[in-house]
């Protein structure tokens, strides 16, 4: 029986770490190997695992719904698409464990892949409704669904063995100005985000630019709901949040996402004022069998 990594649905731990891959040899044996010795290391909880759409097709794979990001311009505004063949989501409480197990994974993975970027990232405090905060001091993820529909938001099911279960990740890092969105008054910041930052009560009087406006699941048609996981990470004196997204395909953030960026209706949204994505990449996040990542769908 197969199910999804449980990661999807948990919430977002104390500290995260993402590592990101990318292939080093076109031999697909050595990349076999490498991937049946990091199936060995993943239980879907403190690693989660997703597969980019180059891995998947060195391997001859078809995994149906799997398709790279799409790169947008916007006015004024880009979204930038910078594949890689593999993400690993860490998540724990230690910051030590997660870089010692992130070694152990480059040692795994280790010929075929190659580690190229890492980004650690942490929980904010918490917000009224429980949830942590951005650095922006607004509580994240307060549009989740939840118990049912979060599963039926982020999981693919119904699809047959080795597909259900599984899930399409989103993962961006967005760098924040952080003296950009200080120099704003309190009502601005409110106006931007399209909720009061005290108490998230969300402001009728917000112009069609405020976030919570521009990305309303239910504005959409069909209705765009994906389950965010998202953390805050900080390095140096820069600061952002790693946007992650889960869904059952990619249409529900590809429909945020290009609203956002103005292609929609030509209305930017006012996040793009104090921040901007640095990277964007799609990945196929494989279910878990008998505790065991289910690579069947990538012939392993």
């Amino acid at each position: 029986m197969s199910d999804c990594q449980k990661a999807v649905l948990d919430e977002v731990p104390r500290a995260g770490r993402y590592a990101f891959f990318v292939l080093v040899t076109q031999q697909v044996d050595a990349v076999r190997a490498s991937l049946n010795r990091l199936a060995s290391l993943v239980d879907g909880t403190q690693v989660l695992v997703g597969m980019g759409v180059e891995l998947a097709q060195l391997l001859g794979a078809q995994v149906p719904g799997l398709r790279g990001f799409q790169a947008l311009c916007g006015p004024g505004v880009s979204v930038p698409a910078t594949p890689v063949a593999l993400c690993c989501w860490l998540r724990g409480d230690d910051p030590g464990e997660l870089w010692l197990l992130s070694r152990q994974l480059q040692q795994a993975l280790a010929p075929g892949l190659r580690l190229v970027q890492v980004v650690d990232a942490f929980r904010y405090g918490r917000g009224p409704e429980g949830h942590g905060r951005d650095m922006t001091g607004f509580e994240d993820g307060l549009e989740n669904p939840v118990d049912d529909a979060a599963r039926d938001a982020a999981l693919l099911q119904g699809a047959g063995p080795g597909l259900d279960g599984s899930s399409f990740m989103v993962v961006q890092q967005w760098l924040h100005d952080l003296d950009a969105f200080d120099a704003m008054s309190p009502q601005a910041q409110d106006h931007m985000i399209g909720r009061r930052r005290n108490d998230n009560e969300e402001l009728d009087d917000a112009p069609a630019s405020a976030h919570v406006k521009r990305t309303a699941q239910e504005s959409f048609v069909p209705e765009a709901f994906a389950l965010r996981r998202s953390m805050p990470w900080a390095a140096g004196l820069q600061a952002g949040l790693m946007f992650v997204a889960f869904g059952r395909s990619f249409d529900a953030f590809e429909a945020q996402m290009r609203r956002m960026a103005g292609l929609e209706d030509g209305v930017v949204d006012g996040l793009f004022a104090v921040s901007r994505p640095l990277t964007g990449a799609h990945f196929w996040c494989p279910p878990m069998r008998g505790g065991r990542l289910d690579l069947r769908q990538l012939g392993l």
